[in-house]
């Protein structure tokens, strides 16, 4: 026998080549983990709107004992006066020191989730996310004149980081996350999936891609749906016969947006202003939200719209019955008191304030249009909408957020045009007097000063 080897026959498979077959998995696990990536968004909308809607459910409760408390108690005994003045002054004193142990939780929380995705910060959200939950419905509770928007953009935010280690992800894919689940957030307490994830992309990330716009859209109509589910599907504000405003009046539609953008200036200023006053003056941490919570007492005794974020007072304002003088001075107390309240640091946005001073300017606008002859009752809804929308572009300066936003919460997309051009005027008009948009400047105020050589 013969011990020579018999030669090896290599066979060659059917089909594609070695490198192509290759090619074709790498490409179909891309594919997938792309698939994958939206489906991970969803649950973290779902998970985020089932947070952001136990909070405004606890918020919803805090506010029917506010007004509960003003409405019953305070006019039955001068005692029950100095009762709450002893509870805010502890509560104060809580929420000095919430905010002093875990800064993270100060303010509307969207700096704060840019910083983090810009890479300035890192947020804890096992400690930051019950506290934050808790100061913020303890505080809007009290009458501080803040909102829920901001921090539940933040909530999402914290919900996304809790799910980052049951998903393995590249630091571009985690953060798609927190940007979807931060929408979600947003989409959850205001019933407007499609402004968030316009936000996102104009205020969190401006280099976005169609997998972001998927992933984060998903998770905000999955949020959006849980709080269907709990809370109904009404929008925010049920404004009622509003008409489309006639051509004629254009002019005094770009006129609004100016004077939106000038006075949204204004606003952003007094908040500076307020912020730079507590510095001034070295007043400690601890003690800072004693200050607008006190002066709560004297408003919610005398002129109790200036209260809360704000959403109570523009449905009043849209049915009308305010004068003149009374709309120019709750713009002047709400402007005046937002900025007291936000200066001081505690938790709470500034979305709801924003859109009540837009619909106070609006209103002011369309009663003296009225009195002057130029438009008849009916139309001055118009203007409180316009003004809703232009007053929050001049103060972000996210316009295509503004008139989506204002869409989304009225339900009516009838005066879309009309929206088109007041937030083009705010806009245009706010870059002409330079004035940058309020997140920025927030950000940039939490960073440390650049070290000089």
């Amino acid at each position: 026998m013969s011990n020579r080897k018999k030669p090896q026959l290599h066979k060659h498979r059917q089909g594609a080549p070695h490198h192509a077959r290759l090619t074709h998995t790498a490409s179909h696990d891309w594919h997938y983990s792309r698939l994958l990536l939206v489906l991970e968004s969803v649950l973290a909308g779902f998970a985020a709107g089932l947070v952001v809607v136990f909070f405004r459910y606890a918020l919803s409760q805090a506010d029917k004992f506010r007004v509960w408390l003003y409405n019953s108690l305070f006019r039955t005994s001068s005692l029950w006066v100095v009762v709450w003045v002893a509870f805010l002054t502890l509560l104060g004193l809580f929420l000095g020191w919430a905010i002093k142990v875990r800064p993270m939780i100060k303010g509307s929380g969207i700096p704060q989730v840019k910083g983090v995705l810009l890479g300035h910060f890192q947020m804890r959200w096992i400690t930051e996310l019950p506290l934050k939950i808790i100061t913020d419905v303890c505080g809007l509770g009290a009458g501080l004149s803040l909102a829920r928007g901001g921090p539940s953009l933040q909530l999402g935010a914290y919900v996304g980081m809790s799910m980052l280690p049951l998903f393995h992800r590249s630091k571009e894919e985690e953060k798609t996350l927190i940007v979807a689940a931060s929408s979600a957030g947003l989409a959850a307490t205001f019933g407007v999936p499609l402004a968030s994830v316009l936000f996102a992309l104009e205020e969190l990330c401006p280099s976005f891609s169609p997998l972001f716009i998927t992933s984060t859209l998903a998770a905000s109509m999955a949020a959006e749906a849980t709080a269907e589910f709990f809370l109904g599907s009404a929008p925010l504000f049920s404004f009622a016969g509003i008409i489309t405003l006639p051509l004629q009046y254009m002019h005094w539609v770009v006129l609004l947006g100016i004077a939106c953008a000038i006075l949204g200036d204004v606003f952003k200023r007094a908040l500076y202003l307020s912020m730079d006053t507590y510095n001034r003056f070295d007043i400690p941490l601890r003690f800072r939200p004693l200050i607008p919570l006190l002066l709560s007492i004297p408003f919610g005794l005398y002129l109790f719209d200036v209260l809360g974020g704000g959403h109570s007072l523009i449905e009043a304002i849209a049915n009308g019955g305010y004068s003149l003088r009374l709309l120019l001075a709750l713009f002047a107390c709400k402007l005046v008191f937002t900025a007291i309240c936000h200066g001081s640091g505690t938790s709470g946005g500034v979305f709801l304030p924003v859109l009540a001073c837009g619909a106070l300017i609006g209103a002011a606008m369309g009663e003296m249009l009225e009195l002057g002859g130029f438009i008849n009752d009916s139309q001055k809804l118009n203007f409180i909408i316009l003004g809703m929308a232009a007053f929050f572009t001049g103060v972000v300066k996210a316009p295509i957020t503004a008139m989506v936003l204002i869409l989304e919460m009225s339900g009516n997309f009838s005066n879309m045009g009309n929206l088109v051009l007041v937030c083009l005027s705010a806009f245009v008009m706010s870059e002409i007097i330079m004035s940058r948009p309020l997140f920025s400047v927030l950000l940039e105020r939490m960073l440390p000063p650049p070290k000089t050589h």
